[in-house]
């Protein structure tokens, strides 16, 4: 069982990431307006919302959830691939969510622009 002062500090990385998260998507989006095609531009930004924003549930503790590529990184260096196998595996489920999303997004485009 985890103490409160842990349970303190987990909410604290996750709002300090999460505010992190949002000054870090629009700097890059303002990076990426530069880019002529909307298609382009969103796709990258999709690209770093899956990224930077894919969970994975600690293996050590229940209910924790771990930033996907910081646990990718770790268990690949560490040598486990088993462990970074799940990571990838929810790489890819938000992959195939956010492109269905940007498909959408670019059909809406398409027809907003019509």
């Amino acid at each position: 069982m985890i103490d409160t002062d842990a349970s303190l500090a987990y909410g604290i990385f996750w709002a300090a990431y999460a505010v992190a998260f949002v000054v870090f998507f629009y700097m890059m989006k303002s990076l990426f307006r530069l880019l002529p095609f909307y298609g382009l531009r969103t796709l990258l930004l999709a690209a770093l919302v899956v990224l930077l924003l894919t969970p994975v549930e600690s293996a050590e503790l229940a209910n924790w959830w771990i930033p996907a590529w910081l646990f990718a990184g770790y268990e690949l260096i560490l040598g486990d691939a088993a462990a970074a196998g799940r990571a990838i595996f929810n790489f890819s489920i938000a992959a195939i969510v956010m492109l269905l999303v940007w498909i959408l997004d670019l059909v809406r485009y398409r027809l907003v622009r019509k």
